[in-house]
């Protein structure tokens, strides 16, 4: 019910409702400019690599050489984008790829790019992009309402497929005009504008209750919340799968252009600006298509489209067929990956979210970059049409993944939940004490023992998701109605984290847990901490409190744990 009365939202509002906001408009306008100097930069440093040598390995390894650092240091900068002000790493991040750009455009117009310098230009670009995905895209559910993020989702798409559209083309022009070194130096000039907006863009913080994670811990964090969150899991699996089997299109585009169509530079960025072509057509069709299909049945549609359309590719040998093909693969496969990127934005919450889009960005991109290795390294042993026949079957076989692993249900976005107040302590206790033991004890009649236990299993994904390990789930062999659920959290400041991170639903959920609950007397917590020895007082102001006794936390008859 969530998830229609969502999708009515957006084709009420349409895909422009983002753009009635001004910091989104702003943003959206200036990330245009942005992914146009990108693109045009792609052209330049694919067509020069094809004009320094015939490896077809070297010319797909420019797209992996731009897409391994996202796969590399997502995990860390999504960490980076949750802990600090995401305007500031996203300026850092632009100031990165802009000096990657700028170095790249000066050796070329002195004429000392090579292949390995050509390549790790790119990695230096492709670095500061993968540290600006994370804290821009995480940021767009503070630049618009909650009702309008999906399409906003789908409009910083559409952002990229316009350029996508005419970026290449131009980047062909360029080119042929004037060499690639005025193709490295556009896209210097183009980063300008979102560097000029996001600077003068006043991001209110909300205050925080605790500090902020070290970076490994929060990495950890990250990790620990994707790996318990079966949802999650489940999407990135299959955009890392889509992302191997169809990169195939993006990364021997060239070899396309330049060995089935005969073609030059211009081409090639034709080529590519009908494959973007197509992904606007399938953006603007994303409510739609949420609208009418599940999300199994138009990702299996996605791949069916995109395998037809990868098999055109290699079998023609006319620019004409081969753009519309592209069109379509363009279409399906700005869909798909909208699809996943919609469903990881809305079902992860807040304080993980820039880790979340991070490892869909390392997933879509490591896909991308490990399948362009694999299609170049296809390409020099038996030819670019026997790979992208390869790639296409492949891609017809993808749904049957959807046996295994179901795309999930996604509604509307799962909010935070109010912030509890900390508990009692009559213990002194810093930040870094720890690990804290939490117990709870429910009586639970025996007729509800299946599903309670049942339940449990769900708090258990809920807890370790949000900070807690070794969870465990015990039944009295003597008094079979009592259950005790135990956990750890490393520390004080880790525990009230992991006390305030639930969202709504995981509240109810807890909620339910505890409606199993039998007796007069509410559920027991019990907070303790675990190995005491910093908390033990020789001397205590309290005389009947026998010498080396240690204080439990305050012990509370129920309430959240």
């Amino acid at each position: 019910m969530t998830g229609q009365l969502e999708r009515s939202t957006i084709a009420a509002d349409g895909i422009i409702a983002p753009l009635r906001h001004t910091i989104f408009r702003r943003i959206w306008l200036a990330s245009l400019l942005s992914n146009l100097g990108l693109l045009i930069q792609g052209v330049g440093a694919a067509w020069a690599m094809t004009q320094m040598t015939a490896s077809a390995d070297k010319v797909a390894l420019v797209q992996t050489a731009l897409m391994l650092p996202v796969m590399l240091i997502s995990m860390p900068a999504g960490a980076i984008a949750d802990m600090h002000d995401r305007r500031i790493v996203a300026l850092i991040s632009l100031v990165i790829s802009f000096t990657g750009a700028t170095v790249l455009s000066v050796l070329s117009w002195l004429g000392r790019v090579t292949p390995e310098i050509l390549l790790a230009s790119c990695f230096v670009v492709g670095s500061g992009m993968a540290l600006f995905g994370p804290a821009w895209q995480s940021s767009v559910s503070e630049q618009v309402p909650a009702e309008t993020l999906p399409s906003a989702v789908a409009l910083n798409g559409i952002s990229y497929n316009i350029a996508r559209s005419f970026g290449p083309a131009i980047g062909g022009v360029i080119v042929a005009g004037a060499g690639a070194v005025a193709a490295f130096a556009a896209n210097a000039i183009l980063y300008i504008p979102l560097f000029t907006v996001l600077f003068l863009w006043r991001r209110t913080m909300p205050p925080s209750r605790l500090p902020r994670e070290r970076l490994n811990r929060a990495i950890v964090s990250g990790v620990r919340y994707i790996s318990n969150s079966p949802s999650i899991r489940i999407v990135l699996t299959r955009t890392l799968v889509t992302g191997v089997l169809g990169g195939s299109v993006s990364a021997l585009m060239p070899l396309v252009a330049r060995d089935l169509l005969n073609g030059g530079a211009q081409t090639y960025g034709i080529m590519l600006g009908a494959f973007g072509m197509g992904a606007v057509i399938g953006a603007l069709n994303i409510a739609e298509v949420r609208k009418r299909m599940t999300g199994e049945a138009a990702v299996r549609a996605c791949a069916l489209s995109m395998g037809g359309a990868i098999a055109a590719i290699a079998l023609s040998h006319q620019p004409v067929l081969t753009a519309a093909a592209l069109v379509v693969a363009g279409a399906s496969w700005m869909l798909a990956v909208a699809l996943f990127n919609i469903g990881v934005q809305l079902s992860a919450p807040r304080w993980v979210a820039g880790r979340s889009l991070a490892a869909f960005q390392a997933a879509i991109s490591g896909g991308i970059a490990l399948g362009s290795w694999g299609w170049g390294r296809l390409t020099d042993a038996a030819g670019v049409e026997i790979a992208l026949l390869v790639s296409a079957g492949l891609m017809f076989l993808s749904p049957l993944l959807g046996l295994l692993l179901r795309m999930p249900r996604v509604g509307a976005r799962d909010e935070d939940a109010e912030v509890l107040a900390d508990p009692e302590v009559r213990l002194a206790l810093t930040g870094r004490s720890g690990p804290l033991v939490v117990e709870i004890e429910y009586r639970v009649p025996q007729d509800n023992a299946r599903a309670f236990h049942n339940v449990m299993q769900d708090v258990q994904l809920s807890r370790q998701r949000n900070g807690a390990y070794g969870w465990s789930i015990a039944r009295d062999i003597a008094d079979p109605e009592l259950w005790t659920e135990r956990y750890h959290c490393p520390t004080w400041f880790d525990y009230l984290r992991q006390r305030n991170r639930p969202t709504q639903s995981e509240r109810a959920l807890h909620q339910r847990a505890m409606d199993f609950h039998l007796g007069p007397d509410p559920v027991r917590i019990r907070r303790m901490l675990e190995r005491p020895f910093g908390s033990v007082r020789w001397k205590d102001d309290t005389p009947d409190r026998a010498a080396g006794e240690v204080l439990p936390v305050a012990t509370t008859a129920g309430g959240p744990a």
